[in-house]
């Protein structure tokens, strides 16, 4: 009877440590899966203040500075976006959304490399009282934002 309990006890020792093994390693899979499709916001401030390296795909929103808007002969546009307390200058190649203009909000995905963010997307406000959350957020830490519907 004895040797009964020992051996039940083992199975159920095998049994968790088994479970473990299989949540760490679909953990692991699911992180390997998603470490190309994380891209982290950061205000213009931010990519002022602490550069991202050129490898790194991140997504930076503000307000698209007036004045700033050169369309190229091609598709390529080249603009500022600005949280009022810090501007950086991006290069975009393709269409822009109807909606995309100076004073507007704007949130882009690409890199910043030597100085420049080179976006390979570009997103805008899609009715006039839309700004994505972010670019809220970050608009209301340099005080620039106020809310239109408080």
């Amino acid at each position: 009877m004895a040797g009964m309990k020992g051996l039940k006890k083992k199975r159920r020792v095998q049994v968790i440590v088994l479970a473990f093994v299989a949540l760490a390693a679909s953990t692991a899979l699911i992180g390997y899966a998603l470490r190309d499709g994380i891209n982290y916001f950061r205000s213009p401030s931010q990519v002022m203040e602490a550069p991202p390296a050129p490898s790194e795909t991140f997504r930076i929103g503000g307000l698209v500075e007036e004045g700033s808007l050169v369309r190229g002969e091609s598709e390529t546009v080249r603009f500022s976006v600005t949280d009022g307390a810090a501007s950086v200058p991006v290069v975009y190649t393709g269409v822009l959304p109807d909606l995309f203009g100076e004073g507007q909000g704007m949130v882009g995905t690409g890199t910043y490399v030597d100085g420049v963010f080179h976006a390979t997307e570009i997103l805008a406000k899609h009715d006039e009282d839309y700004m994505p959350r972010e670019v809220i957020d970050a608009l209301k830490e340099q005080g620039v934002y106020e809310d239109p519907n408080a």
